[in-house]
Formats: structure tokens, sequence, C-alpha cells
């Protein structure tokens, strides 16, 4: 039997770390923390070492694509691949910042939506028979969808929309914030809403190709809404600790080997929800 491997993303604090936690307590394998940073990825290794827990970690910055491609050759070469992915570093500007809104959703969306794909790119092509790929998405996502035109709601939920469209769709955001002509585009004012609307989408697509592809694999991809946690990112007032936001990420990376769903899907609280 090869080693069982999970890697999350973003997870020397917040979220991400109370995943790598639940993980080492509830999964048969390595659990990788990553980070940009080393020295603070290390000190989170360390800490859950001195919990009595066992976690490994390798250095990853999601924004930086020679990372990414140094990380995927790292679990090739060493596991043959991963058994759960969890994408789930991402950034949000707080509600007061003054940091111009065109700024405010380029900065965003290279992290949250391109920067979370290029992991995808590279990474998944090396999701084993039976593995498991969960996207931190958010309800802010689904709320945002709802804030777009009729139009782009409609491109947004089709079945036929591809992953070059999406990219597309997501540079004309960008683009529009740019001459402030986004509103008039069919857009919401939301730079973190629809960077996740942008997850969410790409987990479905994703989710179908793997379908066609792979469907012997029985590999599940889903995208899910962790809530409102109290984390660095969503402020003390959230009502969910990192722990129970954790629950749901957790529940889809861990669906026992004979499950088939949810597959494709947003989910929420561990129930799917609609899109």
């Amino acid at each position: 039997m090869s080693t069982k491997v999970a890697v999350v993303t973003g997870s020397n604090k917040g979220i991400g770390l109370a995943i790598v936690k639940a993980f080492c307590q509830q999964f048969e394998g390595v659990v990788y923390v990553t980070a940009r940073d080393i020295g603070r990825g290390k000190e989170t290794v360390e800490t859950l070492v001195s919990e009595g827990l066992k976690p490994m970690f390798h250095q990853l910055d999601i924004n930086d694509l020679s990372s990414i491609t140094a990380a995927a050759a790292y679990f090739k070469d060493k596991y043959g691949g991963v058994d759960i992915l969890v994408n789930n570093a991402g950034i949000a500007f707080k509600g007061a910042d003054t940091t111009p809104f065109a700024v405010q959703a380029e900065v965003t969306l290279k992290t949250n939506f391109f920067a979370t794909r290029d992991m995808l790119t590279h990474f998944l092509p090396l999701v084993k028979t039976g593995g498991r790929v969960v996207n931190i998405s958010s309800f802010v996502g689904s709320r945002a969808l709802n804030q777009c035109s009729p139009a782009l709601q409609e491109r947004f939920r089709s079945e036929d929309l591809s992953e070059e469209e999406l990219v597309g769709l997501m540079q004309r955001f960008v683009e529009e914030t740019k001459k402030d002509e986004h509103k008039k585009g069919g857009w919401p004012d939301t730079a973190y809403g629809v960077s996740k609307t942008g997850v969410t989408a790409l987990s479905f697509i994703l989710a179908r190709r793997l379908s066609r592809e792979r469907h012997g694999d029985k590999i599940l991809l889903n995208a899910c809404c962790p809530g409102w946690v109290r984390t660095d990112m969503a402020g003390t007032k959230a009502p969910k600790s990192p722990e129970e936001g954790a629950e749901t990420p957790v529940y889809l990376a861990l669906l026992p080997p004979d499950a088939n769903q949810p597959h494709g899907k947003f989910v929420s609280d561990k129930q799917v929800q609609p899109w």
C-alpha cells in the first residue's frame, strides 16, 4: 500500500489549520501543512507536534507558479501523487479598506481564482484513484452570482461553460473594474464575491471533466462554504470557530471510498446547496 497524503493550502492558521488538525486525527496518512512563509509554516508544525499531532510541512505559495510546480513535483516523486487536496488559501480585503476597487478586484481574483486555478491545473493530474478535492468557496459567491445580470447568471450556471470561457469572464470583470464599468457590464460590487463565484463555477467544470476523462477513478471534487468563521480574514464577530468552519471541508475530503456523491456540487453545512 502506498502512503496516503493530504495537502491543505494556506494552512498555517485559521480554517486551513483547523482542517489539518482534523486530518491528523481522522485521516490515515501523511498530512501536510503548506504556507508561503517557511518560518510560520514550520512554527505551526512544531506547535501541532507539541499537541501530539504529526503533520509535515512543505512551502507553497499559490501566487508563485514555480512554487506550485516545485510542490507538485515533490508530491509526485515522494508519494506518486496526492489523495486529498484542499484549496483553502485565499484573501479578502476588509470592508473599510480604502484600496481602490479596481486594485482590490485584481489582487483578490489573482489569488482566489487564478492562483487556485493554477493549483488545480498542476495538482489535479496528481490526484490518485479515490481521491478527494475540496475547493473552499463561499456563500458570498452565490450571493454575488444572484446579483449578476441575467446573461452572466445564465453563463455561470450553464453546463457547457468551459474553463476558457470562465477565465475570460474573470478577466473581463477585472478589466471592467479598471474602467469603472463593471456595474454596466452586469457585475456586482464585490471582488471577493466574484472571485468565489469563479471558484465554484471552476469546481463544476473540473468535476464534469473528471467524470468524462477519469470516470473509473472515483475522484470526488466539490466546492464548499465553511460559513462565517472567526479568522484574521473574517474578523472576531463571526459566529463559527475555525473548528466549526472545518467541518464541511473535512466531511467532503473524507467521504468514504464507495461514495459517488456529492461530486461537482456546492456544499454548506454538509448539504448540497442550489447554485
